[in-house]
């Protein structure tokens, strides 16, 4: 594979993240504002929406390393890409909550499959071609998605329409990105692929090994509870305080603005300090970001926010990944299934938690310090990973 068709997969797979995860996962969060506004929906049952995605991408993660599922990984990844149009287009044609959670836990199994079978084939395809650089666009398109799902639907209220035309436009814009990640990543790609079980993987150094894995396997759970809550929310957060209410248009972009640069950011910081290391220290700035969203007052301590969340989560899912790979025991589809499993899990319970104790206090302090609280333990955990690590 030459330098521009790697590129290209590349590219192909930064379009399909920004559409499977930036708008088809995380699009929720601007229009909730919305929806909450016009139907009045509680923030318990707006947890129970964002907790059924997660369910839905939990699903979708162990479905997608059951060793009976045919068909190539591109097949997979953009006819689940397309598909997830469906669901998130069907969201303008109900208020049913019952019908949002049905919806919203399809768009979250379809995420996770283009998530697994993307992320298998392109980081497969650019390792193989000594082009890892590049997994740096691929993870970017997280970001991109939040920052493009944001205009567009901040856009779409200023032309005077509701939260179901932003639906719709959400659904609408999935298909064409399906459409260019089909152009991009060519069947020649999946054929180039390294075989699941390369003979070449590392090895995962014996018990020791297996218990550093099972540590970090872990910490991504609490990372996924950990940053979850504040990523669901921090649009809701900004219109129910007076002092930032101002930002509301805005906040959401920050945070995708801030995640397009990040996994580039965190992978070169990864390469100076090591991965686990880099990992940990991510979690720490997440840590502070979610924080300060309730510790803070004022703009410039949501701003603050909002750049350290963005700038922070997408990189510890790749570092997380690019972790988990080191230990190699594991073919690539099953090892970024399972740690797509611990993910989901996390960031499962996280909406449902803080929406039913925001009603304790009529507040997310207690849900956000609790989140903080499991990103510090996620980066505790990579202390015993590196000394697990040095006994192999």
């Amino acid at each position: 594979m030459n330098s521009s068709k790697a590129l290209a997969v590349a590219s192909g797979g930064m379009i399909a993240m920004a559409a499977a995860m930036g708008i088809g996962r995380f699009v929720y969060t601007p229009i909730l504002p919305f929806m909450e506004a016009a139907l009045h929906i509680t923030k318990a049952e707006a947890g129970l929406i964002a907790t059924a995605n997660f369910a839905g991408y939990l699903a979708g993660a162990l479905l997608a390393s059951w060793p009976g599922i045919k068909g190539s990984r591109r097949f997979w990844c953009i006819g689940m890409l397309a598909f997830s149009a469906l669901p998130t287009g069907l969201m303008a044609a109900t208020t049913s909550l019952e019908f949002f959670m049905v919806l919203r836990f399809t768009g979250g199994l379809a995420s996770a499959f283009v998530l697994v079978f993307g992320s298998s084939l392109v980081l497969e395809t650019l390792a193989r071609h000594q082009r890892t650089a590049l997994a740096s666009l691929h993870f970017g398109g997280v970001g991109l998605g939040i920052a493009l799902s944001a205009i567009l639907v901040a856009q779409i209220d200023t032309q005077g329409y509701d939260w179901r035309s932003q639906w719709l436009a959400c659904a609408i814009t999935t298909l064409l990105a399906a459409g260019l990640v089909w152009l991009l990543i060519k069947p020649e790609s999946e054929h180039h692929a390294a075989s699941p079980a390369s003979a070449s993987a590392p090895q995962d150094g014996g018990s020791p090994g297996k218990a550093a894995l099972t540590a970090h396997i872990f910490a991504y759970g609490l990372f996924g509870f950990g940053y979850v809550i504040t990523a669901t929310f921090i649009s809701t957060m900004v219109r129910t305080e007076p002092a930032v209410q101002s930002l509301e248009p805005v906040i959401w972009l920050i945070v995708g603005l801030a995640g397009v640069p990040s996994v580039l950011i965190w992978t070169t910081i990864a390469r100076h300090l090591g991965t686990a290391k880099g990992f940990a220290l991510a979690c720490l700035v997440e840590a502070i970001a979610v924080t300060v969203s309730v510790l803070g007052t004022g703009p410039v301590a949501m701003i603050v926010a909002a750049v350290f969340l963005g700038g922070t989560f997408m990189g510890i899912t790749a570092l997380g990944l690019i972790r988990a790979r080191e230990f190699g025991s594991l073919d690539s589809r099953r090892l970024m299934a399972l740690m797509t499993a611990a993910f989901g899990l996390g960031q499962m319970i996280g909406p449902s938690f803080a929406g039913y104790a925001f009603q304790f206090g009529n507040s997310f302090m207690f849900p956000s310090l609790t989140a903080a609280t499991a990103l510090l333990v996620a980066a505790a955990l990579t202390g015993f990973q590196v000394r697990s690590a040095s006994q192999t």
